[in-house]
């Protein structure tokens, strides 16, 4: 799964998916014909460009997940740290904390995630 970024539709369709895993892409269609006002075109052309990022797969008209929800999230914000902080994880938790100061509870946290983790 090379790229991890979704458009506002996409990441919509993609929730439902992830949420009713697998479906029939029958189902699928009636779902986004109901929730979101789509064509079956539609509905099949936004299947197969996730299907091409290889989040999904659509096999015998069955519509199943290769990448889970926690999966992609997780490597979206790892790519975002790449992108963005050159890789600083550091230099995100700086940006991302403003200046304000951790609560006691978060430091603490952060410890026990750095200790399980080094």
């Amino acid at each position: 799964m090379g790229d991890y970024r979704l458009a506002s539709a996409e990441e919509r369709f993609a929730e439902m998916i992830w949420a009713n895993a697998p479906i029939s892409s029958t189902e699928l269609v009636k779902l986004c014909e109901k929730e979101m006002n789509w064509k079956k075109s539609t509905t099949y052309t936004m299947l197969k460009k996730l299907c091409e990022k290889g989040i999904f797969q659509n096999q015998n008209a069955i519509v199943s997940v290769l990448v889970t929800k926690s999966e992609f999230y997780s490597r979206q914000s790892r790519r975002y740290v790449e992108d963005v902080f050159a890789g600083s994880l550091p230099g995100f938790l700086t940006a991302f904390c403003g200046g304000r100061k951790l609560s006691k509870e978060e430091a603490e946290e952060m410890k026990r995630f750095i200790e399980e983790n080094t």
